[in-house]
């Protein structure tokens, strides 16, 4: 049986079911200190930015990937913010706030598969493209198939061409808030211009003006001399940015296996208040721990 979200108090008025030995579901008093602590049921707070919009306003704390406090989900669950943002599945947030704030309910009610798979399959690509893979916490084998389980009425629909950018990282909204994002899912950023773009297979390659400056990361000055950059899957994806080389870019990226991949890509214009702010917000901005959570 699936719940297709949003519920609405449909879950409140949920009777017990039978349910295969497969997949078993226990009710949070039956848990005992196998889950850890008792189950508090408390409000989603305002800056856990991932749930905080989702569509119910009480959570379960532990949660169904056992984080224990809410500074804990806060912290893994701000690395999936700009997942959202990047709208390439319309279920993303109810799937993942299922997980990082499951609502207030007497027994855990996890994503359905068909949920799981069709984010996955739907957001890998953009995650790649940044150089993560979907994480093993989200394996979606764990999730049951056919019992009592969240899903949504577009489980089964692709993203449309508007919702899902062909190259994420040259979304070209010059906001402090998406350059941060950027700058936060990289492991560098440079200033230079692009002497060529190139068709590499499936990837674009980028080669870089000899002139470039480090604005944030550890590059060393060898790395930094050789460095060469590809945006992945890029082959035929549009990418404005690229389409004027006189320019010079703000360029961010981080090494993903023996290839530093393109991460983001905005005008650095000497008028450009949105570039100056984002880098004077960076000096201060808690960035998530990507690394703790897509491994």
């Amino acid at each position: 049986m699936c719940i297709f979200w949003p519920p609405r108090l449909v879950l409140a008025m949920l009777v017990p079911i039978l349910v295969t030995s497969e997949y078993e579901y226990l009710g949070w008093k039956d848990l005992g200190d196998s889950y850890g602590k008792s189950p508090q049921c408390m409000d989603i707070p305002e800056d856990l930015r991932l749930c905080y919009t989702v569509g119910y306003h009480r959570m379960l704390l532990p949660n169904l990937l056992e984080h224990e406090t809410m500074a804990e989900v806060k912290q893994q669950a701000g690395s999936w913010v700009p997942l959202v943002h990047k709208r390439c599945h319309s279920g993303t947030q109810v799937f993942l706030c299922s997980l990082f704030a499951p609502v207030c309910l007497d027994r855990p009610i996890y994503p359905c598969r068909k949920l799981c798979e069709s984010v996955r399959d739907s957001c890998t690509p953009i995650m790649e493209a940044f150089g993560f893979p979907w994480p093993e916490m989200l394996n979606c084998s764990k999730f049951p198939q056919d019992d009592l389980c969240i899903s949504t009425n577009t489980t089964d629909m692709p993203p449309s061409p508007d919702d899902s950018p062909a190259c994420p990282p040259c979304e070209n909204e010059m906001s402090p808030e998406v350059i941060l994002e950027h700058m936060c899912a990289s492991e560098f950023a440079i200033k230079t211009k692009i002497k060529e773009a190139k068709i590499e297979n499936l990837d674009k390659k980028l080669i870089l003006q000899k002139r470039r400056k480090t604005v944030s990361g550890n590059l060393n000055k060898e790395e930094l001399k050789k460095l060469v950059l590809y945006l992945k899957n890029g082959a035929d994806c549009p990418c404005q940015q690229l389409e004027n080389l006189g320019n010079t870019y703000l360029i961010m990226g981080r090494k993903a296996g023996k290839r530093y991949l393109l991460t983001g890509i905005h005008k650095w214009d000497k008028s450009s208040k949105e570039v100056k702010k984002a880098l004077k917000k960076l000096k201060s901005h808690k960035c998530p721990v990507y690394e703790t959570v897509f491994k």
